[in-house]
């Protein structure tokens, strides 16, 4: 799929990208290109093929979900300029 240079103005345009004048004949064949590969992936079958969340057949080691740090939110606040029924008091900063 070949681009013009219409094209490519239009998608900078959308984009909200400015190109120089000079360089979009180089937009144009590095998109057109681009495009080339969608098209040439498009064209292959992939019924039966389940979906993958990796490439290699691996595991994510988990470990296990237990607490690992006490809570110190009463030692935090006392840190805090400002504390009410335990939240923090900032300055208002929207009207």
């Amino acid at each position: 799929m070949a681009l013009s240079a219409e094209d490519i103005r239009r998608i900078a345009h959308l984009a909200r990208l400015q190109i120089e004048e000079q360089d979009i004949p180089r937009y144009a064949d590095s998109l057109s290109e681009i495009l080339g590969l969608v098209e040439q992936l498009r064209t292959v079958d992939t019924q039966g093929v389940l979906p993958m969340a990796h490439p290699q057949e691996v595991a994510q080691r988990l470990r296990a979900d237990e607490v690992t740090e006490t809570d110190q939110r009463a030692r935090f606040l006392e840190n805090a300029p400002l504390v009410e029924a335990g939240l923090y008091l900032v300055p208002r900063v929207i009207e």
